[in-house]
C-alpha cells in the first residue's frame, strides 16, 4: 500500500500564493506520473497539473502561467506552487500518484485525502 499526505492548504487573499506538498510513502518501487486535482463545491474533480517521471508538465488552461508543478524523486514528493490565486481556485486539492510496487506488477493509482484551499476576494 501507498499513502499520500498533502499539506500546505489554507486561507489566502486573492492575489496571494500558496505551496502545496504531497509526500508518498509505503511500498514504492517507482512512481510514474504525479499530479494535482481539485474539486470545488458542486463540481466534478478536475486535473490541475501533472508531471511525469520525465518529459513535459501539463496544466489546465485555467492555471497556466500561475501554477507550477514540480517533484523531488528522492523524496517521493510532488509540489504545487500557486501564485496569483483567484477566488475560483477555491477547492479541495488532491494529490495523485501512479505507483509501481515491483518489477512485473502493474502500476496503480493512489489518492491523498485532500487539502482545502480557500481564496477570499
Amino acid at each position: 500500500q501507498v499513502q499520500l499526505v498533502e499539506s500546505g492548504g489554507g486561507l489566502v487573499q486573492a492575489g496571494g500564493s500558496l505551496r502545496l506538498s504531497c509526500a508518498a510513502s509505503g511500498s514504492i518501487f517507482r512512481i510514474n506520473a504525479m499530479g494535482w486535482y481539485r474539486q470545488a463545491p458542486g463540481k466534478q474533480r478536475e486535473l490541475v497539473a501533472a508531471i511525469p517521471t520525465g518529459g513535459s508538465t501539463h496544466y489546465a488552461d485555467s492555471v497556466k502561467g500561475r501554477f507550477t508543478i514540480s517533484r523531488d524523486n528522492a523524496k517521493n514528493t510532488v509540489y504545487l506552487q500557486m501564485n496569483s490565486l483567484k477566488p475560483e481556485d477555491t477547492a479541495v486539492y488532491y494529490c495523485n500518484a501512479n505507483v509501481k510496487h515491483a518489477i512485473g506488477l502493474r502500476a496503480m493509482d493512489y489518492w491523498g485525502k485532500g487539502t482545502l484551499v480557500t481564496v477570499s476576494s
